[in-house]
């Protein structure tokens, strides 16, 4: 298959687990809140969401680097996931499906980190264009949620669970189209978690996971603080929307930003952003004032998200590429969400969701402290100062 044809297929999978994601994350805690699980039972499921997803993330990833079997393991998990999938169909109580979450994650854990290391290897020397690679995911996940926010007005929350099973599948099925990994032609070397542990590896790493612990309150409970505040699901589908065209914009000019601007200064500017898009999001009741907070997630997710892609790249040793993007996966979406998940759940109902926002905004700002002093200091500095961020 050509680089070309190889690409392509790693567009597809890109759209299909975004446009998955377009589905759950702003209508699966939705739904669970009208099965009548309360706060607590909802942050608990998406905490033990994230806990399962940091266990596993780096487990298939050592195992795929320790045997040189990336592409079997990403096959075996596509398959498997969906097909546990299947039991959501079944039951709505809470203890049944806590058990098909950590079932179910298991082995949907690898699958980003995975498909982030498919990429790296295929984009080689032009690591740069990753944005535009990555955008695929964005299309796929705002057309769902433009089409689905619409039509959660007139169908059951209940559907989100069957979509969520079809779009799994085709993903599945599209999974056999990915390319191999370069890194099985290399000699083989014992992958290590020591090659990753040093300085500026967990000074971002630390700082990337307080990021993610701020973003709690957004991924667990934007959707039902926009309910109650009184807006339809078509508002609700519109507003993940506009946030997804936001990252869209910025992931199709990311050549540009990454050649201009050095990864420790794009990182910095990410956390300062972050901190005003909650604060806005606090005092925010106006359609308008929310919607345009929506559009701070092309800095928030977008510029953090592919600075961080090719900061792990960058510090990882080659026989370690799949393992890195696994711990960094794991760091942040996994160990951040779940903390971020389970700290929002216990506070939701004894603050209320506006305030989670400004606490979100405080952990924001510390997490950008702790960054930008670490890089002041010279611990975390990346090692390009002013200059363009990638090397030819």
């Amino acid at each position: 298959m050509t680089s070309r044809r190889l690409l392509l297929a790693i567009r597809f999978q890109y759209f299909l687990y975004f446009g998955v994601l377009g589905i759950y994350l702003p209508y699966f805690n939705l739904y669970c809140y009208h099965l009548g699980f309360n706060g607590a039972q909802i942050g608990i499921l998406s905490a033990v969401r994230s806990v399962v997803m940091v266990i596993f993330s780096l487990a298939w990833g050592f195992l795929a680097d320790r045997f040189q079997r990336r592409w079997t393991i990403y096959i075996l998990c596509s398959a498997v996931s969906t097909l546990i999938w299947i039991f959501f169909l079944f039951t709505g109580d809470f203890w049944p499906m806590l058990m098909i979450t950590v079932a179910y994650v298991a082995f949907y854990a690898p699958i980003i980190s995975f498909l982030e290391a498919f990429t790296m290897d295929q984009l080689a020397y032009r690591k740069e264009i990753y944005g535009t690679v990555r955008v695929w995911g964005s299309i796929g996940f705002i057309l769902v949620v433009i089409g689905l926010g619409r039509a959660m007005d007139f169908f059951p929350i209940r559907l989100t669970v069957v979509l969520i099973l079809v779009g799994s599948l085709l993903q599945a099925v599209g999974a056999l189209r990915m390319p191999g990994s370069t890194s099985d032609r290399l000699p083989f070397r014992h992958p290590s978690f020591g090659s990753l542990l040093n300085r500026r590896v967990i000074l971002f790493l630390s700082s990337g996971f307080l990021m993610l612990v701020s973003h709690g309150a957004y991924y667990g409970f934007f959707s039902i603080h926009l309910e109650n505040l009184g807006y339809s699901r078509t508002f609700i589908g519109l507003a993940w929307a506009v946030a997804s065209l936001a990252e869209i914009l910025i992931m199709v000019k990311s050549e540009l930003i990454f050649k201009r601007y050095a990864l420790e200064k794009v990182l910095v500017f990410s956390f300062a952003v972050a901190a005003l898009r909650w604060i806005l999001l606090y005092f925010a009741r106006a359609p308008v004032l929310i919607l345009s907070s929506q559009v701070l997630h092309a800095v928030t997710y977008g510029t953090f998200h592919i600075a961080s892609i090719l900061c792990i790249d960058r510090l990882a040793p080659k026989q370690a590429k799949t393992i890195g993007q696994a711990v960094n996966n794991a760091v942040q979406y996994g160990l951040g969400l779940m903390v971020g998940f389970f700290l929002n759940g216990f506070l939701y109902e004894r603050i209320g969701s506006a305030a989670l926002f400004l606490m979100s905004a405080g952990i924001a700002i510390v997490g950008g402290a702790l960054f930008w002093g670490g890089t002041r200091l010279g611990t975390g500095s990346l090692g390009n100062g002013d200059k363009p961020v990638i090397n030819h």
